[in-house]
């Protein structure tokens, strides 16, 4: 049996990045399907809500550990199976990559998630042309402070150094979700050369919404 479970739904960028970190690690894992859509939502189920509280995706399943939130699995990842590190060795550059990683994390997924906008759209009963606006006004606000942070110093490969690090787990799902509301990306050069270098990786590949067994 896997030692390690990640409940996870195709399309939610925060279980991408985990998927991400799990492939480039090469973890034995068992992705657990949970649709946020089906029959209003099998995350809201409370078999689910005992694994995690807030009901929400990923849930990474490891021995008696259960733990949300994508950037705490990746960190735990990262610590539990050091190779290949997602954090560099320098205090400064470590520091940088959690900020980018934040960045979208704190600053952009939370106002952009399926719930927002499902909240958006019932409870305050807006239309699409307004969700769509909100969605790429807080998006193209976020990308605009990472490609400022990385434009100078990013040899167009990866956001920080000369390796793949824990900001990009963070960076290419939010563009990909960027691309599915028609966002436009022209003023973020620098994150499209990381964006199309990285996803010809296999472990970002193999991560992607439409590689997934629950994909619809």
């Amino acid at each position: 049996m896997p030692r390690v479970k990640l409940y996870t739904y195709f399309r939610s960028t925060a279980a991408w990045r985990v998927r991400i970190a799990l492939n480039l690690k090469a973890v034995d894992c068992e992705l657990v399907p949970v649709h946020l859509l089906r029959d209003g939502g099998e995350h809201r189920r409370s078999e689910y809500l005992v694994r995690n509280p807030q009901g929400l995706v990923p849930t990474l399943e490891d021995g008696d550990l259960v733990v949300g939130q994508s950037l705490a699995i990746i960190e735990y990842l990262n610590e539990k199976f050091p190779e290949p590190p997602l954090l560099p060795r320098d205090p400064a550059e470590r520091a940088r990559v959690r900020a980018l990683s934040a960045l979208i994390a704190c600053d952009v997924h939370p106002l952009n998630n399926l719930r927002i906008l499902q909240y958006l759209r019932g409870e305050l009963h807006c239309d699409e042309d307004a969700v769509n606006a909100w969605y790429r006004h807080w998006v193209a606000l976020g990308l605009e402070g990472f490609e400022k942070s990385v434009s100078r110093t990013s040899n167009g490969r990866y956001s920080i150094g000369e390796a793949v690090s824990m900001a990009d787990l963070f960076l290419i799902p939010q563009l990909f979700n960027a691309r599915r509301f028609n966002c436009d990306l022209g003023p973020y050069p620098t994150l499209l050369r990381i964006d199309e270098h990285l996803r010809s990786w296999p472990a970002f590949a193999d991560a992607a919404p439409e590689r997934q067994a629950d994909a619809v």
